[in-house]
């Protein structure tokens, strides 16, 4: 069969975007590579879809959390994942979890009974130079193809070891303890939020680092630590002052709150964890130089201890995994095109989004985008108040290039309402305004939207 779109990729990503075009009577073709003799070290089966780590599409809540109400705006759009989760659900309170051997065949069993769909088991090594192309190869691309992306791209590697560093909700931050300046007060604001330690703290802080529980390696990640982003346990295990002359130095760093007559600036702390805000909003901060595989008990009891961050609250934990991902808000536009070759589309976690949620989400919509693309119709962007507006205009632009890691949705993505709403009330303002502009945005694109 010849066909109009080429996808990449037989994972969640790939097949929602599968699902959306061939469902329109796009006429696809679907590469996958496990079942043509080779399979990726994380999966164990063959099955399209297949759930690699948990069974868990995390919470269900769509009034007060991020993720249900992405939950709630895929169910808008016919989402075959959403469709086969709730037919395999199992058991796991608020939480949508299901049964991940039926979840995949539901998926499989849906996308063999669409007749313009061709699901073809081969391994692709290199990025089209030609036809609308979909890839959505994952955090686990193959070298080969993961060599032609780096080409195309201008990135010299796009696998290695990520150790995520943690981020921070900017509201949660004590900046009664904290103070904004930037190193030298260089610049003409002051970028980072700083939060001082003195020895005490410190050597406390640091024992925490070398003790703490960790994650362990797993075989396929046989992949070196990226230089950039060594976990701070690991520079911690050189020495105690490592830190101190590496992410954490304090030098050029004068705190008012320890002013004096004889320092009217402050006097440089013992130590200093800076954050560094990490989206185009302000409400998420990084924590610079943590990147961590602290298990996640372990990063929430000792980052709290840390002077201002006592009752942080986190839009992210640290991690540790074999990693393949774009600088999307780089090198992809507003419809997640390649730049440089616009006949390419990514979704997925390639993309730079984090979990099984996110994944379909982008593959979704990455779908009816090039569904408009060959009917003629204007895509209309999603508002940035939606989840599924929320987590593009991050993965497309929002988010601060030069620390772009993987991230899952959350409310710190969304633009703030407005602040008279008490903080009790926040997380229902979010779901509210989210739900009424989405209803509007899928008003305005009904001639896409009820093609099938």
């Amino acid at each position: 069969m010849t066909y109009d779109v080429h996808i990449i990729g037989g994972g969640l990503a790939g097949s929602e975007a599968a699902w959306q075009l061939a469902r329109r009577g796009v006429k696809v073709r679907l590469s996958e590579m496990r079942g043509s003799g080779e399979r990726s070290p994380a999966h164990q089966t063959d099955a399209l879809a297949e759930l690699v780590c948990s069974n868990s599409f995390r919470s269900d809540d769509h009034t007060s959390n991020a993720v249900g109400l992405l939950h709630h705006e895929m169910r808008g759009l016919d989402s075959l994942v959403m469709a086969a989760a709730a037919k395999s659900q199992v058991p796991a309170g608020s939480a949508l979890a299901v049964d991940r051997d039926v979840f995949s065949a539901l998926v499989e069993e849906a996308l063999a009974a669409l007749p313009s769909l061709t699901v073809v088991r081969e391994r692709i090594d290199t990025l089209p130079e030609s036809g609308l192309t979909i890839v959505a190869t994952g955090p686990l691309t193959s070298p080969l193809l993961a060599t032609s992306i780096g080409a195309a791209t201008g990135a010299d590697s796009l696998a290695f070891f990520d150790a995520i560093a943690p981020i921070v909700y900017r509201d949660t931050i004590d900046m009664d303890v904290c103070w904004m300046a930037s190193r030298w007060d260089k610049g003409e604001t002051k970028d980072y939020i700083n939060c001082p330690m003195n020895k005490e703290q410190y050597q406390a802080f640091h024992a925490g680092l070398l003790a703490g529980e960790k994650t362990e390696f797993k075989e396929w990640e046989g992949t070196p630590y990226f230089e950039g982003c060594m976990p701070i346990e690991v520079m911690a295990s050189r020495g105690e002052d490592t830190l101190r002359f590496g992410p954490m130095k304090p030098v050029g760093l004068d705190n008012p709150r320890d002013a004096t007559p004889e320092f009217p600036q402050g006097r440089w702390p013992y130590a200093v964890v800076q954050l560094r805000q990490d989206n185009k909003l302000g409400t998420i901060w990084n924590m610079v130089g943590f990147q961590t595989k602290l298990k996640h008990a372990e990063q929430l009891r000792l980052f709290r201890t840390i002077p201002g961050l006592e009752n942080a609250e986190f839009a992210r934990l640290g991690g540790l995994h074999r990693n393949t991902f774009l600088n999307s808000p780089t090198l992809l536009d507003r419809q997640l095109r390649l730049k440089t070759a616009p006949h390419v589309r990514f979704a997925g976690q390639i993309t730079g989004c984090e979990g099984y949620v996110e994944s379909s989400a982008v593959g979704l919509i990455a779908g009816l985008m090039t569904a408009a693309q060959l009917g003629g119709d204007e895509w209309r962007e999603l508002p940035r108040t939606t989840a599924l507006g929320a987590l593009l205009s991050h993965i497309t632009g929002d988010a601060e290039a030069a620390t772009y890691q993987p991230m899952n949705v959350n409310f710190g993505l969304f633009p703030q309402p407005p602040a008279e709403v008490k903080k009790k009330q926040r997380k229902l303002a979010y779901t509210d305004r989210a739900k009424a502009d989405f209803a509007e945005w899928q008003t305005g694109s009904v001639d896409l939207l009820v093609r099938p």
